[in-house]
Formats: structure tokens, C-alpha cells, sequence
């Protein structure tokens, strides 16, 4: 089961959110990987269209009763057209917000119960890796300026996508750009890219061709990320092949928030699955995969991307 962090304590309980992997190598891909990334250009903040796609009107069927309990049952929803974000929201883009408006993350405040993130690796050494708490650790430092905590940073990472960024922070981020956060139903069409009850976001093959389609954990689960894929941890947005609908990183490199609320008080829905979701623990970077997310925390593999509900090109 992946894993929900709360506050200044890391609560993790029976029915956690995807894992993580080992931080050594994260944010650094090596040069030939990261070759063939997207170049991005920060969209005009006055142009709301900018670096969004536009996704047509129609069904889409959510879930799936092949994987995990929570992604049942299966049903088809009609879903209204939009504008979402090719790409999920970059450092360099939060970036420009900060700048704009000064503001200051829930992870970049301190006292009541704000300040720092989640950070996979355990504080200790970890006698029983059974155990889902010797995973994790809370950083107090860990911002989005500083992912990992103290030594890290996001210098010169302009391209990777923001995280440590808390449901209310993505919130007062897509606000800015005049934008919303998806609903779940808008963020699983998108994801399909019209490819209905596919298992992955490219189809029903994992990797079809032999091919990586998304930056997702490979290798012994949780000791170590043998970055096949050409990533051990972070990949810069648009690494991999867009989806039908050209949208990029709809599955793996980070999970995003959604505006609708999961069931229990106080989390929403979050979906794509990350760097952490391993086949062999958490195969979950698939567009039926959802999870909680703690709106008041978190975490160094959760970001996001926007929409914009607007008529469609002329």
C-alpha cells in the first residue's frame, strides 16, 4: 500500500499513497537521457492558453476492476472540454509565481503545524524494511527550494517539476495563472488520451517494443532504482513520449492533485503515480491508479498541473 504523510510528524497508515526511491542519484539524470526532454519556455503568465492543450468533450470510462480495490468500480462519466497543462507545473514556472507574489509554501513556514516534507530514506538505518515508516522521514527544512532538505536545491532544475507542494499551494499556484486544479474525471480523460480501459496511458503493454514509456522505479524495490529507464528519481518534464492527446508524464515522474476530495476529511484525490512506483510494489503510474493525498503536507514526488475551463480554439 503507498503512503499519506501529516504535518510535522510522518504518519503513515494502512492505506498509504505511492513509494519512493532512493534520493542519491535524484535530479540527475545522465546527460543522454535527458537529451531527447522537451525544451521548455516559461508560458506568458497574461496568456492562459499558454502551454496548455486543449481536450475535446466526451466519455470516459474511470477505474478499473483489474488492480487495486480503490480504483472499483467501474463506471463512464461524461466529462465537458478543457485546457490542461502539456506538462506537469516546472520549478522554473512555480518560480515565476513566487516571484510575482511573494508567496511562501505551507512547507516554507514554521510553527502551528506547517513547515518541511517528506523525504524517502529512513532517518536510521532501517532494521525492518517490511515496515512502510522505515521508508520515509520528516525533513524540517524540505521545501520546494530544497526538495530533498539541507544540500539540495533547484538551482539550474528549471525544467524538473516542482514538488514539496501541498494541495493549497497548487491551489494558489493554478489561481494565479486564472486556472483550476482538475477534477479526477477530467484528469483521467486527459490521461487515456482516448485510449479507453487501456491498462497504461500508451496501451496495454507495459513496455511496448521494449521501450520505457515513463520514469518509474526499476530494480530491487526499496533498496535500489537501477534507472533503466535513463532516471533515478526526477526526470525533467517531456522526457518521454506525449500521450495521444499530447499531453507528457501523465504517468510516473510525479503525482499530481486533483480538486476532488477522497473519502476520508481532509485529503483529495491524487493520480499518475511517480519516480517511486515500482511493478513489483506499486503499479500505479497507470491512469486508473488514485490515492490519497494529505491537503496539509508534502512531498519530494508530488506536484501538479492545471487546467482551464475556456471554449476551445477558434
Amino acid at each position: 500500500m503507498p503512503h499519506i504523510l501529516s504535518n510535522k510528524r510522518l504518519r503513515l497508515t494502512a492505506s498509504a499513497a505511492a513509494l519512493a526511491v532512493m534520493p542519491a542519484a535524484c535530479g540527475e539524470p545522465p546527460p543522454d537521457a535527458s537529451s531527447a526532454c522537451l525544451e521548455i519556455a516559461l508560458p506568458d503568465p497574461a496568456a492562459p492558453s499558454a502551454g496548455m492543450v486543449w481536450i475535446e468533450p466526451g466519455e470516459v470510462t474511470l477505474g478499473s476492476d483489474d488492480f487495486y480495490p480503490e480504483e472499483r468500480p467501474v463506471r463512464t462519466v461524461r466529462v465537458e472540454g478543457f485546457w490542461m497543462s502539456a506538462h506537469e507545473v516546472t520549478n522554473g514556472e512555480f518560480a515565476r509565481f513566487v516571484t510575482a507574489t511573494g508567496y511562501m509554501t505551507l512547507a516554507e513556514q514554521v510553527g502551528r503545524d506547517a513547515g518541511g516534507g517528506a523525504v524517502f530514506g529512513p532517518g536510521v538505518q532501517a532494521r525492518d524494511w517490511s515496515d512502510i515508516r522505515a521508508w520515509w522521514r520528516f525533513e524540517p527544512e524540505a521545501s520546494w527550494r530544497r526538495p530533498t532538505g539541507p544540500g539540495s536545491t533547484v538551482e539550474g532544475r528549471d525544467a524538473l517539476p516542482v514538488v514539496q507542494i501541498a494541495y493549497q499551494d497548487a491551489l494558489a499556484y493554478a489561481r494565479w495563472r486564472g486556472h483550476d486544479l482538475p477534477g479526477e474525471a477530467e484528469w483521467e480523460r486527459a490521461a487515456r488520451g482516448g485510449l479507453e480501459r487501456a491498462a497504461y496511458v500508451w496501451g496495454d503493454e507495459a513496455r511496448p517494443g521494449g521501450a520505457w514509456r515513463a520514469n518509474h522505479w526499476q530494480g530491487a524495490f526499496p533498496f535500489e532504482d537501477s534507472a533503466e529507464d535513463g532516471f533515478g528519481g526526477l526526470a525533467p518534464v517531456g522526457c518521454f513520449p506525449p500521450n495521444d492527446f499530447g499531453l507528457y508524464d501523465m504517468a510516473g515522474n510525479v503525482w499530481e492533485w486533483t480538486r476532488d476530495p477522497w473519502e476520508r476529511e481532509g485529503f483529495r484525490v491524487i493520480k499518475g503515480g511517480s519516480f517511486l512506483c515500482s511493478d513489483t510494489y506499486c503499479r500505479r503510474y497507470r491512469p486508473a491508479a488514485r490515492q490519497p493525498g494529505d491537503e496539509t503536507f508534502s512531498t519530494e514526488h508530488l506536484g501538479m498541473r492545471t487546467v482551464w475551463r475556456r471554449p476551445p480554439p477558434e
